[in-house]
């Protein structure tokens, strides 16, 4: 088990990377967390709904993920409120306090689900979440301390040090845990350090000499590592990076601005962004920013309502109209596409206790919100085309078509079974439009033609200086090959390899001292 700290100290990628290290090795391996709290998150083959960092470790280990590597899966509704989601399926929306009274019943069905994965795999990498040691949470605990004690697994220990603090933060977990929670702590492993390694020998030798614990790994800052994130926290170092980058690079040619909403979910779906040379993805904060960008995005949320009213108190909504006026693209992912519809109804309190709400008015549809939520993964097609665009639904809404709209695709197969369902929709300019396709710019010709699009449209409004007309030359060059993502996993496993004392790992594995 992979425990942390704190949260975003990096256990998601450690455990990616231990998936990928132990396949190389020849085991067959599947990740696990019994509690994934995020918003990021993917319907597996069969429709069941797991977090996105549970599949992205699945994909590392080589094999096909499955509800069991999540069987609780928390979506923030509000500040106190979550959809709860069991065994891949919609259980119920709960208020805090509610689903701490559940916790009993419910850890029996974490530990089926390990069992049944314990019966197929030769090893499994449990993660935690957040801190094994929230002392107001511990005892309601069924993701950190409580899952290792009952399978009785071995833990590594990560602290991240980017930040700072992490002396304090190992120091002060372990002098928190109780005798019998010490003994299953086998290391500490440093993450995401920067600069040179020496300089933190003194920093072993002293978490050693103090907790008699071993430091199994100094594991350096990953630059450029584009592996899927947990959670939407990972947008505040996405945004240092893409404003670093835009300082350094200077201005790109094409800005892509994603409404960085409270609720954002599957943000993921914008990450293939920052692959395509002479682009630079925003997450935007401010309606002030609305107006740099060329494409704007309107994100999944899991909380249409709210985060659509928060729209208009903040100010946004007149930045899109002006967007919209200036000719400039508007594209709604899920969520997104259902605000900048006509009206959002939720007559159950699905999401919100506001029973109705307009949208943007842009695209003549209305949606409904109710209880049974869609995950498929599909395969779709633009009318009158012969292609094969793949995605997944996540969306508890169902939206109608009004006179005047026009489908954007039709989904021609879900979770294997052919249908002939129409998705999306486009207003009569084809400037604003929308989807329930969350990974459609992963594909690869679909997003090369709205780039293109996009450089087509800024000729029109403005002369190219010399640094856009070198950009242009480079749009006909190849995007990554879809085998990038692989090359990824195993350029992450090798340098984990090389900070990372796996000898250590396997003797630990094998019952042995580090």
């Amino acid at each position: 088990m992979v425990l942390g700290t704190a949260s975003h100290v990096g256990k998601s990628i450690l455990v990616t990377a231990l998936c990928r290290i132990f396949r190389q090795d020849g085991f067959r391996v599947a990740p696990f967390k019994a509690q994934n709290m995020a918003l990021n998150s993917y319907p597996c083959k069969d429709g069941a709904e797991i977090g996105r960092s549970q599949v992205v470790q699945a994909e590392a280990a080589g094999v096909d993920p499955e509800a069991d590597m999540n069987p609780i899966l928390l979506k923030p509704t509000s500040d106190r409120a979550s959809q709860v989601i069991v065994g891949g399926r919609v259980f119920r929306n709960l208020e805090a306090s509610e689903y701490y009274s559940l916790r009993v019943e419910l850890f029996p069905k974490v530990l089926e689900s390990y069992s049944r994965l314990a019966s197929r795999f030769e090893l499994i990498v449990l993660e935690g979440a957040g801190s094994p040691v929230e002392m107001n949470l511990k005892e309601n605990d069924l993701v950190n301390l409580r899952m290792a004690q009952a399978v009785q697994s071995p833990v590594l220990l990560v602290a991240g040090i980017d930040r700072g603090g992490v002396f304090a933060s190992i120091v002060g977990t372990w002098e928190l845990l109780t005798p019998e929670e010490r003994q299953l702590v086998k290391g500490f492993v440093v993450n995401r350090f920067r600069g040179d390694p020496k300089l933190f020998e003194s920093g072993v030798e002293f978490l050693e000499r103090r907790t008699g614990v071993r430091v199994l790994g100094v594991i350096p800052y990953i630059h450029d590592l584009r592996i899927a994130e947990e959670d939407s926290v990972a947008l505040d170092d996405q945004r240092a990076r893409t404003d670093h980058r835009s300082k350094s690079e200077g201005c790109s040619e094409i800005r892509i601005g994603v409404l960085r909403l409270p609720r954002i979910s599957n943000y993921t779906d914008f990450d293939v962004w920052q692959t395509e040379p002479g682009v630079t993805l925003q997450y935007l904060r401010s309606p002030a920013e609305v107006s740099a960008v060329d494409l704007l995005i309107l994100p999944g949320t899991k909380n249409t309502i709210d985060d659509l009213a928060f729209l208009r108190q903040h100010g946004f909504e007149a930045g899109l109209r002006r967007h919209h006026l200036d000719g400039k693209p508007i594209v709604g992912i899920c969520g997104g596409m259902q605000m900048l519809g006509q009206w959002i109804y939720d007559p159950d309190g699905v999401e919100s206790e506001v029973p109705e709400i307009a949208g943007f008015g842009f695209l003549p549809i209305e949606t409904v919100l109710e209880r049974e939520k869609v995950t498929a993964q599909v395969k779709a097609s633009r009318a009158g085309r012969q292609e094969q665009l793949e995605g997944y639904e996540i969306h508890m809404g169902v939206t109608r078509y009004l006179p005047g709209a026009a489908p954007k695709l039709r989904i021609w197969e879900r979770s294997g079974q052919r249908v002939n369902v129409l998705d999306g929709a486009s207003d009569d300019t084809g400037q604003v439009w929308g989807t329930y396709l969350h990974g459609i710019f992963d594909n690869d010709e679909f997003r090369r033609e709205v780039l293109q699009s996009l450089r087509d449209l800024k000729k029109q409004s403005e002369l190219l200086g010399s640094v856009g007309a070198q950009v242009r030359k480079q749009a006909g060059a190849a995007t990554e090959p879809s085998a990038a993502q692989e090359d990824r996993y195993d350029r992450l496993a090798r340098i984990v390899r090389q900070h990372l004392d796996m000898k250590a790992i396997y003797r630990i594995l094998e019952g042995q001292n580090a």
